[in-house]
């Protein structure tokens, strides 16, 4: 099997592992007799340690030079951690069974996303094309959970979760071996000598932050406008699949506009996407809008691989694992929290909030866009 083609297995294998988990996961936790305020807590608490965990980590497979080892380690610490939902019982013991799980699971995606980048770099194949399967595998896994829910309850998604952090420890002990990098003793701050990943940064949180109202709340505000379940399912769809298709094909995209270029187009369509959302929830233009998920999201995927790529390779994995903790997490986190009383209080208003995060990324990333040519010229 090709290079290219073990990373995409790769992808599948662990994005098959969210795409079971994360929709269901608040199910799970009612099943076991939570409240909903015990519920966000068990979940916040999940996100604090991968924020604290997954950097931590890159930090150290940098510095031992074998990001692949501790991937495979760390997805088959996973398959195990995971299954504690199952079992556990009462709110002590099951906010340990996250903290555990997110303990070991954190790396697991910024790793892969390091040696992803760094095998393309080497060997000359498309980095997005690989990423795709993820994509489309995290579609497949949510749907034949949501089956498996329906017909033997909730709990079955930590078992196909378990299954698939499982299948992620095959793939990647099936990784090419590339050359130890090590030497990657200079530190956390090592990335941030760099001045693209100091932009890098604050254009990730702002951008991919933008979609926090979305995943939180898109769903309850098409809801109370009339829209089905069904037309709001297929909305969602749509959003992933282009999002797909930019991932397989958009190599010359990415090549021709750059990072920064990259980073601008998803700033200005996170703006025209959430303004509109904001404005009206008249379908057919909802329908038109989700097409841009492929750049407000996808575009900017792609771009800061780029400028993550391009750092030494002693740096790799503690870059990934400090954008995707600060970068995005903790960005993500954070507005998350501040949308649910955003939400209360604007309705689906409250996209115009999102639309100005990205009217404030735009002016970062020309400045991106400049770091980047003073670099190459």
């Amino acid at each position: 099997m090709s290079a290219p083609l073990r990373f995409a297995l790769l992808y599948a294998t662990q994005f098959a592992t969210v795409g079971a988990l994360q929709p269901f996961l608040p199910a799970v936790l009612a099943g076991h007799g939570l409240t909903p305020g015990q519920i966000a807590a068990v979940l916040a608490v999940s996100s604090a340690v991968r924020l604290l965990a997954a950097p931590a980590v890159g930090r150290g497979a940098d510095g031992l030079g074998d990001a692949r080892s501790i991937l495979v380690l760390a997805a088959g610490l996973a398959a195990c951690m995971v299954t504690g939902f199952a079992w556990a019982s009462g709110f002590g013991a099951l906010v340990a069974v996250a903290m555990l799980h997110a303990l070991v699971s954190a790396p697991v995606v910024p790793l892969s996303d390091a040696l992803c980048l760094g095998a393309a770099r080497r060997m000359g194949f498309d980095y997005g094309r690989a990423r795709s399967a993820g994509s489309a595998s995290y579609i497949a896994a949510a749907v034949l959970a949501g089956f498996a829910v329906q017909a033997v309850g909730a709990e079955a998604v930590i078992w196909i979760a378990s299954l698939c952090y499982l299948l992620t420890t095959l793939a990647a002990r099936g990784l090419p071996r590339l050359e130890a990098t090590g030497g990657g003793r200079s530190g956390f701050e090592a990335p941030f000598r760099d001045p693209a990943f100091r932009w890098l940064l604050p254009l990730s949180a702002l951008i991919q932050g933008s979609h926090a109202l979305y995943y939180g709340f898109a769903t309850l505000h098409w809801q109370a406008a009339g829209l089905s379940s069904g037309v709001i399912g297929l909305l969602w769809g749509e959003g992933v699949v282009v999002e797909v298709l930019l991932f397989l094909w958009g190599r010359r995209l990415v090549e021709r506009l750059g990072p920064g270029g990259m980073a601008l187009l998803a700033a200005s369509a996170g703006v025209l996407r959430w303004s509109v959302t904001a404005y009206t929830s008249w379908l057919p233009a909802l329908a038109a809008v989700q097409l841009l998920h492929a750049l407000t999201f996808g575009a900017m995927h792609l771009g800061a691989m780029r400028v993550l790529g391009g750092l030494p390779p002693g740096q790799a994995a503690t870059a990934q694992t400090l954008h995707a903790s600060l970068g995005v997490g903790l960005a993500s986190g954070i507005l998350t929290y501040l949308c649910g009383p955003l939400y209360a209080a604007y309705g689906g208003g409250g996209f115009w909030a999102m639309a100005g995060l990205c009217a404030i990324a735009l002016p970062l990333a020309v400045k991106l866009r400049l770091v980047l040519r003073r670099r190459s010229s």
